[in-house]
Order: structure tokens, then C-alpha cells, then sequence
């Protein structure tokens, strides 16, 4: 199977972006975010991008910058929180290695916090919140080879359960894995 190694999928402000960089690090391989890939494409924050030209719009790019990122990336992907609503990007998933992070709410509003500049949050946060994972939630579980709780735990905790849950060693470097 050619493609990305790891990819991380769940709700915003779970810490795709984090553990992937852990997940990388620890597996010397290359990291890739396909919502850094949108912003580069459009020039702007994903925030404008819904308020300039609409979620459809943003939506586009999403699945085109998902496209790319598993044609062509062999390393830890991270997709954004909406990404696994597109069928085409949940097909593209059905044969790599996904991982869905996911959190309970009053975990992600430690996180996410409620004055942010999450588009899809803009008004009340916590009931967006909710709204999002009924209608992601079992998106995230069908793309998901493993679900793995962040909750309470560091990074680096997340990133060790990624790699026992896939059963995938550290890279050689010396040192020991702790878990």
C-alpha cells in the first residue's frame, strides 16, 4: 500500500496537529496537515475562507488538498475535522492506516475554548460542539482502523497509544519506548 503511513482524523482541537508531529518524529518520517494545505493554496485562514467564499468553497479545497496528500505523501497525514464528511475522502481512506482521536466535550472546550476563531463555532460553542460530533462522529469510527481517547492525556501519551493501537514500533534511534 503506497500512501500515508498514519493518518489522524477527529473533531478540531483534538491534537491532529500535535501528535502528528510526535508520531513523525518518533517514526523518522515526514508530517503533513491537509488544513495547512488549504491555507497555503487560498492564501488565507481557514476562518476567511468561510467567511470570503462559503464552506462549500472551503469544502473543495479540502477534498482536493485530502486528493494530494494520499496520492503523495508517505508519512503522518492529518485531515481536517470535516474532511471525512466528503464520501470520496472516506473512500480514499478505506485501505491506510486511520486513527480516530477523539475527546468528550468538555475536553475539547478546555481545548478549543469558547472565543475562538473556529468558524464553526462562532455561536454557542459547546452546542456547535455537540452538533458536529453527532453528525462526525460515526464518520470518523467507519474511516477508523483505531479510536483512541485523548482525553486527559498528553501528547505524547496520544502518540504512544497511535503507534500500540497500530502496533507500530518507534523508528530506531536509540532509545527505549515508555509507555
Amino acid at each position: 500500500m503506497s500512501g500515508p503511513l498514519i493518518v489522524l482524523v477527529g473533531p478540531m482541537g483534538v491534537g491532529k496537529s500535535t501528535v502528528g508531529e510526535l508520531l513523525a518524529d518518533r517514526l523518522g518520517t515526514g508530517y503533513r496537515d491537509t488544513d495547512a494545505d488549504v491555507v497555503a493554496t487560498a492564501g488565507k485562514p481557514i476562518s476567511e475562507i468561510f467567511y470570503d467564499e462559503g464552506e462549500e468553497h472551503f469544502r473543495a479545497l479540502e477534498r482536493q488538498a485530502v486528493r494530494a496528500a494520499v496520492a503523495e505523501h508517505g508519512g503522518v497525514l492529518s485531515l481536517g475535522g470535516g474532511a471525512v464528511l466528503d464520501e470520496e475522502t472516506r473512500a480514499l481512506l478505506a485501505d491506510h492506516s486511520v486513527v480516530y482521536l477523539s475527546m468528550d466535550v468538555d475536553e475539547a472546550v478546555k481545548r478549543v475554548g469558547l472565543n475562538t476563531a473556529r468558524p464553526l463555532l462562532a455561536v454557542n460553542p459547546r452546542r456547535q460542539w455537540r452538533e458536529l460530533m453527532e453528525a462526525r462522529r460515526h464518520l470518523y469510527t467507519e474511516v477508523a482502523r483505531a479510536v483512541v481517547a485523548t482525553d486527559e492525556r498528553t501528547p505524547e501519551e496520544v502518540a504512544q497509544a497511535v503507534l500500540d493501537a497500530l502496533e507500530l514500533p518507534d523508528a530506531p534511534s536509540g532509545r527505549e519506548n515508555t509507555a
